[in-house]
């Protein structure tokens, strides 16, 4: 029998792909943490001043996060499939239940904050004070700041582990990768700016993983120019 044709072309399977894919993501997801964070402040309890003077800046930050996690979605498919065999079940369960786990928290968290923007244009002043904000918005603060960031510490730390155990990318990455992800799990209660070492992380690893494809085609062509 004839082995069934792979679904994804040699060009999507490339470090390359994994590269795009994650300064897509990096771009989008800090973008969209700089607008969230200029616009709504980090007390869980304020009263919703931003929903009076920086709701285009929310409503922004809400349309790039599905955009964000399509990219990242990418990255770890791309990963998974440079790590091919060498890919080990526990690390690798860890891996994609972690990234999976980050998406979902900033997914549901974004919903939030879309459906007090969906309820203030429709029915503006109706939330103020109101216990239902002061529910959505502690529920928001909580999935992003305990949750969603440690699960991005998380991924961060085995993807790191996977890089030193299998040298899928350069060894000495995970030095910074280890410091990155401890960062992202116990720096979150006191730092504003903590999670932007998240899309950060994910820059360093993807401009890395563009300049060795980029050196590796070149130097596969000057092979090529020499002949054998």
């Amino acid at each position: 029998m004839t082995p069934p044709a792979p679904l994804t072309r040699d060009r999507l399977r490339t470090p390359r792909a994994a590269a795009v894919a994650g300064i897509l993501f990096s771009g989008l997801l800090t973008l969209a943490f700089l607008l969230f964070l200029s616009a709504v402040p980090r007390d869980p309890a304020e009263h919703g001043a931003w929903l009076a003077s920086s709701l285009d800046r929310v409503v922004l930050a809400i349309n790039l996060i599905p955009f964000a996690g399509v990219a990242f979605l990418w990255f770890i498919g791309v990963v998974r499939d440079r790590l091919g065999e060498a890919e080990d079940r526990l690390f690798a369960t860890v891996f994609l239940g972690s990234g999976l786990l980050f998406l979902v928290l900033m997914f549901v968290a974004s919903a939030v904050f879309g459906a007090l923007v969906l309820v203030h244009v429709a029915h503006p002043g109706a939330l103020g004070d109101s216990p239902a904000f002061a529910l959505a918005r502690a529920f928001a603060y909580t999935l992003v700041n305990v949750y969603a960031i440690r699960m991005a510490g998380i991924f961060v730390l085995i993807t790191s582990t996977i890089a030193l155990r299998t040298a899928f990318i350069a060894r000495w990455l995970a030095a910074p990768g280890f410091a990155m992800g401890l960062f992202l799990l116990f720096a979150s209660p006191w730092l504003d700016w903590t999670f932007i070492v998240f899309p950060l992380w994910a820059l360093l690893i993807s401009v890395y993983l563009l300049v060795t494809s980029l050196s590796t085609q070149a130097a596969g062509r000057r092979a090529e120019r020499r002949g054998p």
